[in-house]
């Protein structure tokens, strides 16, 4: 039989068990595997080590191997995760209100698990173990997809998660790995409608974009950054420079790294010196408009594409406006609706910008880099939700439930 079929009706009866788990029960299996990780650190960095090295014979970017890597302080970062989902508080059973018709029925809405959840990622290994984390939290079955730069930190990594919960009685299928890594398995999972109840894929425009056009199953799209930092001409530019230099270059692999700046006119002259000075420093590859080159000679000519991309790289676009709102209408027309930060000391400009950009997150003088369930204080995240329907922005316990009505009666019928 077919590998998606047999690991999807193993996943589906996992999720009625691990559903009816109480939250006791639920931190029990958690904490076995954090330990779990951390006795056996040796085994996933010696698996991961064959993954980084395929991945820098292929000719992989160094940022995108940043993100395959594990190591010792990533492996403890990991377990930390899930003890602060141990922490967190079970959202599972609770009942939303209830309230009295004059029938007498009594109508409450009560949080439930969404069911076996399908997971579609690239080189994040730190992925699988969030992953299975909140879902296991939140009551769901998780089927994971990770691309083949991970395999083998995947595998491992899975084994070490089933082992961790067989040892306190918990139901392994609560999580599964796809090990065939191609397009064409891709693309059968994404029509898994009879075992998977929804599917989020984390990773690229283009695996995000082949998930959403390709799937019968219901996805939350995710993930996609290019996020800008604009800087307004009443800012305090050594902090728009502290501000910028962090979230280009402190990790520009992930989707929550700055991709462009916006400057105003009337302080471009002075910072735009300042923030190139400091973005060199870290062999930052600067494209921008012919406002922005005449200031700083050494910016590359910026194309139209340049402005729509996210690089994940060490690279930026530049675009100098006259004015904030010149800001706000090329940020919404650019962005991907991820996460967006103004600098200004000015009150009004900070709420005109909170209020007209579209984005899941949007920040007044603060890193884009924030943007993240551990910072949010979700323990870990699924992904970022950059849709608006069920779920926005960095996905925590609460986005991976849904809700069922429950009805009380004492022999009530319907004329």
């Amino acid at each position: 039989m077919d590998e998606l079929i047999i690991k999807g009706q193993k996943a589906k009866q996992a999720s009625f068990i691990v559903s009816q788990l109480s939250s006791n029960d639920k931190n029990k299996g958690l904490k076995a595997v954090a330990k779990a990780l951390l006795d056996n650190e040796k085994d996933i960095i010696e698996a991961n080590k064959m993954d980084v090295l395929r991945a820098e014979e292929n000719g992989i970017k160094g940022s995108l191997v940043d993100r395959l890597t594990l190591n010792t302080d990533r492996i403890k970062s990991m377990a930390e995760g899930i003890i602060k989902i141990i922490q967190l508080d079970d959202p599972i059973g609770e009942v939303k209100w209830m309230k009295k018709r004059p029938n007498g029925l009594e109508i409450g809405k009560k949080v439930v698990p969404l069911g076996v959840i399908g997971i579609i990622y690239e080189a994040r290994p730190n992925v699988t173990v969030d992953a299975f984390a909140l879902c296991f939290k939140t009551g769901n079955a998780v089927i994971l997809r990770g691309g083949k730069e991970a395999i083998h930190s995947n595998l491992k990594i899975v084994e070490i998660i089933k082992k961790a919960l067989l040892s306190v009685s918990m139901p392994s299928d609560a999580v599964s790995l796809i090990e065939d890594t191609s397009r064409e398995v891709a693309t059968k999972m994404m029509k898994l409608n009879e075992y998977l109840d929804v599917l989020i894929p984390r990773g690229g425009s283009g695996l995000i974009q082949a998930v959403v056009n390709n799937s019968t199953v219901p996805v939350i799209e995710t993930g996609v950054g290019n996020c800008h930092i604009y800087v307004d001409k009443e800012a305090n530019l050594v902090m728009a420079k502290d501000i910028l230099i962090n979230a280009k270059t402190q990790r520009p692999g992930v989707c929550n790294a700055c991709e462009s700046l916006v400057i105003h006119a009337d302080v471009a002259e002075e910072f735009l010196p300042m923030a190139c000075e400091g973005l060199l420093k870290y062999n930052v590859d600067i494209v921008g408009d012919k406002i922005a080159k005449s200031i700083v000679p050494k910016i590359k000519p910026a194309s139209e594409d340049d402005y729509g991309k996210e690089y994940l790289d060490y690279k930026i676009s530049v675009k100098v406006v006259s004015d904030i709102d010149e800001a706000i209408n090329h940020i919404n027309k650019y962005n991907t609706k991820h996460s967006e930060s103004i600098i200004t000391e000015n009150y009004s400009n900070a709420r005109l910008f909170l209020d007209k950009i579209d984005a899941a997150a949007v920040y007044v003088n603060a890193s884009t880099r924030f943007t993240d369930g551990f910072e949010f204080g979700f323990g870990a995240e699924i992904g970022i939700s950059t849709q608006k329907l069920h779920a926005r922005g960095p996905m925590g316990l609460n986005e991976l439930t849904t809700t069922k009505y429950v009805i009380y009666g004492n022999g009530q019928i319907r004329d």
